[in-house]
């Protein structure tokens, strides 16, 4: 099945799949959050790569989606995932500590010629984070008992690679859209300012009742990285579309959008969401 709209398409199925149909070379910037290897299952899809044994056979998956990528992107642009290291438990893993997804994503995409380009560190609240999961290492009482097992808290990470040889169309910025105070912002290695609310799900007119993505990308991560690494009217890709966040904001920068959403919930509410950003969009422009 596939929804469209002004400046936008959205398939539902599975990415790899759909992507063998995309042209080649066509991708001006890709933005996602992969599924975290087994951490969450949102499907019992046998083609959900988050339905999978661990990390291993996540990326015996993974890297056909790695492939596909090389082969659509422009020559030098960029892809920007964002992912974290995974915490281990001593029940599924055998030990608690913690496992470094994010390198692996990067080994993965360096497999198939793309080049690591940049990363940020995204800071998170560690007593927000000791609150949801109750993680022995964040625990206070930990230090008074051995803080041999005490550790810092996980940040999240945007990593972007990018596609081997030379970008044939430069993104150029007008100085007066980007000013040296927020290149400034947006370059430091560590973003503190990114609110962990500023989400699809928190800011559109969804019900209480509809089925919620389980990880969200906040959308001021997505703004940046479209506003970095993508001229307006570039292609846009998404290959976990969920909810539709990076579609929503590939919108409203003016750039075009491909996404590709397995799950059926989450393809109609992405659709839905997409439908309200081009609307959104128009009357800003006429009100301007």
């Amino acid at each position: 099945m596939i929804e469209s709209g002004e400046g936008w398409e959205v398939h539902l199925g599975d990415c790899v799949e759909v992507m063998r149909g995309v042209e080649s070379g066509s991708v001006d910037c890709s933005v996602f959050s992969p599924p975290f290897a087994s951490l969450y299952t949102y499907s019992d899809d046998p083609r959900d790569m988050g339905n999978c044994n661990g990390s291993p056979e996540f990326f015996e998956h993974f890297r056909f989606l790695a492939s596909e990528l090389a082969r659509v992107m422009v020559p030098g642009r960029n892809v920007s995932m964002h992912c974290m290291l995974l915490p281990t438990s001593k029940t599924r893993d055998g030990v608690i500590g913690l496992y470094d997804f994010r390198g692996d994503l990067i080994r993965s995409m360096e497999s198939f010629g793309f080049v690591f380009h940049s990363e940020v560190v995204i800071w998170k609240d560690p007593v927000t984070a000791m609150q949801r999961t109750k993680a022995l290492g964040l625990l206070h009482k930990q230090i008074r008992k051995d803080s041999a097992m005490s550790r810092q808290g996980i940040p999240d990470y945007v990593v972007t690679m990018r596609a081997p040889g030379d970008n044939p169309k430069p993104i150029a910025h007008d100085p007066d859209d980007f000013p040296v105070s927020l290149w400034q912002k947006w370059a430091s290695p560590i973003w503190t300012d990114i609110n962990p609310n500023d989400t699809l799900q928190r800011t559109s007119v969804r019900q209480e009742r509809d089925e919620r993505h389980i990880c969200p990308l906040q959308l001021e991560v997505i703004r940046r990285c479209i506003g970095i690494w993508s001229n307006p009217g570039d292609l846009v890709l998404s290959p976990f579309a969920g909810v539709g966040s990076e579609g929503v904001e590939a919108v409203k920068w003016g750039r075009r959008y491909l996404g590709v959403e397995l799950k059926e919930s989450y393809f109609a509410q992405a659709v839905a969401n997409l439908r309200d950003a081009v609307l959104e969009s128009n009357q800003m422009d006429m009100f301007a």
